[in-house]
This record gives C-alpha cells, structure tokens and sequence, in this order.
C-alpha cells in the first residue's frame, strides 16, 4: 500500500521532472544529430511541466496558473518543433545530412 501513496507526494513528481531534466541534459551533450538534440530538448521541456504541474497540485493557492504555464510551454514546444523541423529539411537539402559535425559551415 505504500506504493499506492507515492501519487500524493510532492517528491515524487520533483524527482520525476528531475530525471526527464537530467535525459534531457545528457542527450543535449551526447547526442550528434539535430534530431536527437530536439528530443532532448523536449525531454527539457517536458520536464518544466513537471515540475509547473506538480507545483500547481500540491502548493498553488490558484490552481490554473500552473496549468497555464504548462499550456505555454506545450504551445513553445509545438512551434520549436515545427521550426526545427523545417530546419531540418533546409539543412538536409543543402549539406546532405545532419550531423551537427557536418554543419561548420553555420557558424559565424
């Protein structure tokens, strides 16, 4: 049965977005690709969520102000995806990959 409490603790959601923080740092350092990097950085963002819901259950006196950061982080989400998708596909066309390696003409 003290499995079954484990919902209604705080720490359990902080250590949940905690480790979606922590994949998501790691796949931003360990990954090559440009599409790994966007996962990763969803894993980001995911994890603000986290941690704006659980916040918003268990602390907030006015429980739709995290339930409207998350919706804002959803809709950021939404549109970095659709941006570095289209990204994506420019890069792809022009150097036949996407390695982030391959990609040193980019930088300034």
């Amino acid at each position: 049965m003290q499995l079954l409490n484990l919902c209604n603790c705080l720490s359990t959601y902080l250590v949940i977005g905690a480790l979606l923080f922590a994949f998501g740092v790691y796949g931003m350092v360990a990954r090559r690709t440009v599409i790994g990097m966007l996962i990763s950085s969803e894993f980001i963002l995911a994890a603000a969520s986290t941690n704006f819901m659980a916040f918003n259950r268990f602390l907030a006196p006015n429980p739709v102000v995290g339930q409207i950061f998350t919706l804002f982080i959803m809709a950021i989400a939404a549109a970095e995806a659709a941006i570095a998708v289209s990204i994506m596909i420019a890069v792809y066309r022009n150097y036949k990959s996407i390695e982030t390696d391959d990609l040193v003409d980019l930088q300034g």
